[in-house]
């Protein structure tokens, strides 16, 4: 039997650190990211731990360039993809549809911004006049990546780091992402639905926008709504600690897919599959997103996780960028200066708060 996910496991609702301020939250990471910066003889190493990336990744980087730079082998893993330039003419929806049959592809798709980060601005577009709206909501002159919707239930996020010379990479984290749904009784509107579930109620503020138009309406008994399309914490997906399912076999695979991709060496892999137990064996699975030095090991998130236990894992993860830096710097790479890194900062910041509203 096709099992998509496995069950949710009872757990907490939310964990008391879970949507702590990041401000708060991440004050030992920085304090941690200054010791090994003076350890290691370099505040921007990160920026070399995949010099194949600009910036390593880090920040700012194109969605489409890094899917681009895999060689034929990885790609084949990767669902289909095209962009288009949000333009300032009425022909916009023309133009987006122009692409995507330019490489085979039709509605229905994901359209997100070339230049994002934590789901921003991501939304599936099954229709013209869904088109035309993100269209519309979406920032002039920038980049619009729409890719095939891959519309199966399992999604996992496959953080991989190999060291430079070592002969296996592996996997670090795994976290398996459940998107949160609630189901009619006949009575209750969608509304009295969210603020009963034990998460969701916690996190209404996340999912009352995103359904604006139905809060007040009564659910069918039996219908189901999805809360969360983005996979991404931040937009109320739930995440679980997965470290118990990788096998040999997945881990063979991601690192013959990271291989194909020229300098990458640290980052994560959103992937999508119908079947888990195919996943698990390597088999069967889609590539959504690869994300660089900026990724993090997402299954501290998983309700269950004890606050030391997740600076533990986020200080291991920081000393293994800073260390694959450092070999990076002995192999004769060296970091974008410090003006081009502020800027690609400064521009994803100014970008992320002027996208359409996440699905």
């Amino acid at each position: 039997m096709t099992i998509a996910m496995p069950p949710l496991d009872p757990a907490p609702p939310l964990s008391y650190f879970e949507f702590w301020s990041p401000k708060l939250f991440y004050i030992p990471v920085w304090i941690w990211a200054v010791w090994l910066a003076l350890r290691y003889r370099g505040v921007r190493l990160p920026l070399i731990a995949n010099p194949g990336l600009p910036a390593s990744g880090l920040v700012g980087e194109s969605k489409s360039h890094v899917l681009h730079g895999a060689g034929d082998d990885a790609r084949r893993w990767i669902a289909p993809f095209t962009t288009v330039v949000r333009g300032t003419g009425p022909a916009g929806v023309a133009e987006a549809l122009a692409a995507l049959d330019r490489v085979g592809l039709s509605l229905p798709v994901v359209a997100k911004p070339d230049l994002g980060c934590r789901g921003a601005g991501v939304r599936p577009i099954r229709n013209d006049v869904e088109m035309e709206q993100y269209l519309a909501d979406f920032p002039v002159g920038q980049t619009i990546v729409l890719q095939k919707l891959i519309d199966v239930e399992g999604e996992a996020g496959v953080f991989y780091i190999r060291r430079p010379g070592a002969e296996r990479g592996r996997i670090f984290s795994l976290t398996l992402k459940h998107f949160p749904h609630v189901e009619g009784d006949g009575v209750s509107t969608l509304r009295d639905l969210i603020l009963r579930d034990p998460r969701a109620g916690e996190l209404s503020h996340l999912y009352f926008p995103r359904h604006t138009d139905r809060l007040d309406t009564v659910l069918p008994l039996g219908e189901r709504v999805r809360l969360a399309f983005a996979g991404s914490h931040s937009r109320g997906a739930i995440f679980r600690n997965g470290a118990r399912h990788i096998t040999d076999a997945l881990e063979r695979q991601f690192d013959a897919i990271a291989r194909d991709i020229p300098e990458f060496w640290f980052g994560r892999f959103d992937v999508r599959f119908a079947d888990f137990e195919a996943f698990r064996r390597g088999e069967d699975l889609t590539i959504v997103e690869i994300n660089g030095a900026g990724a993090e090991a997402t299954h501290i998130w998983d309700s269950r996780t004890r606050l030391r236990d997740a600076y533990a894992t986020l200080f291991e993860q920081f000393e293994l960028l800073w260390a694959i830096g450092s070999a990076n710097r002995q192999r004769g790479f060296r970091p974008e200066p410090w003006r081009t890194f502020l800027n690609r900062w400064l521009t994803e910041r100014r970008l992320v708060a002027t996208y359409p509203q996440t699905a």
